[in-house]
């Protein structure tokens, strides 16, 4: 991926990793277009910057992403990155019925809109110089944690169809996936506070440097992330699996004495 001159697209660009990826690829000479469910924090992302630009979309509407897509295509031709970053992580107890909301709610967010917009771009993306296609998936695609099933669920299910995506737009599109761990962002009430999380601008100087590398890594993963990403491979699979779920284990017994 060249490190200036690219029209980037960034869905979930108001807050955490969206937003530092946006002023960061901003930084390096990129024009870059923000996309969110809130214009709010969009233009707190974009203010006071050159070549930035915000829109709302929500992924989770089939109809707004095929009406931005057009739009977005038609205002910034030179458009050849889209980075897929918009995602929801909701805690779940799987151990009994629940009503499925959220459940649902994930899957529609975390992989039928990444989906959903990759194929209302791709046409357009074939015939850009240069072009990528980015997902954000997780740590927790490779080794689940219990009390965020659907959301592991969802993220594998990610990067399944990236490794996909990557085989059929070979020599076409570059086809990056970025896996973080756990990292202090808002994904989560409370997270980014949390002092056993990887701290925000740390994950993005990992990520940056990978994508600094020529050429770049079809998969950006800092070390933290290796943990997670390296453990079946590794044979530590059945130790990180137990030591993951031990906090999953506990937040399950406090909300069942409160």
């Amino acid at each position: 991926m060249q490190s200036a001159g690219n029209t980037i697209l960034i869905t979930g660009g108001g807050s955490g990793i969206g937003r530092e990826l946006a002023r960061r690829f901003n930084d390096l000479g990129n024009t870059v277009i923000v996309a969110g469910r809130s214009m709010a924090p969009l233009q707190e992302t974009i203010a006071d910057r050159q070549n930035m630009h915000a829109y709302t979309l929500d992924v989770d509407d089939p109809t707004a992403i095929s009406t931005f897509s057009q739009q977005v295509v038609k205002q910034h031709p030179e458009l050849n990155v889209l980075i897929n970053n918009a995602g929801i992580m909701r805690f779940e107890d799987l151990s009994k019925a629940r009503d499925l909301d959220d459940a649902e709610a994930q899957i529609t967010t975390n992989l039928l809109g990444p989906i959903r917009l990759t194929n209302a771009l791709i046409n357009h993306l074939t015939t850009r110089a240069n072009p990528v296609v980015v997902n954000v998936s997780s740590g927790l695609a490779f080794v689940s944690r219990s009390d965020a099933g659907t959301y592991g669920a969802s993220k594998a299910a990610i990067h399944s169809y990236t490794l996909s995506l990557r085989e059929q737009l070979k020599g076409q599109v570059k086809v990056i996936e970025i896996i973080p761990p756990a990292v202090q962002t808002e994904l989560t009430p409370g997270q980014s506070s949390r002092e056993d999380y990887m701290p925000l601008d740390d994950f993005m100087d990992g990520v940056m440097g990978l994508f600094a590398q020529q050429p770049t890594p079809d998969e950006i993963v800092v070390p933290q992330a290796g943990f997670l990403r390296w453990a079946e491979r590794e044979g530590r699979f059945d130790d990180v699996f137990g030591r993951l779920n031990a906090q999953a284990i506990r937040n399950k017994a406090a909300a069942t004495v409160s």
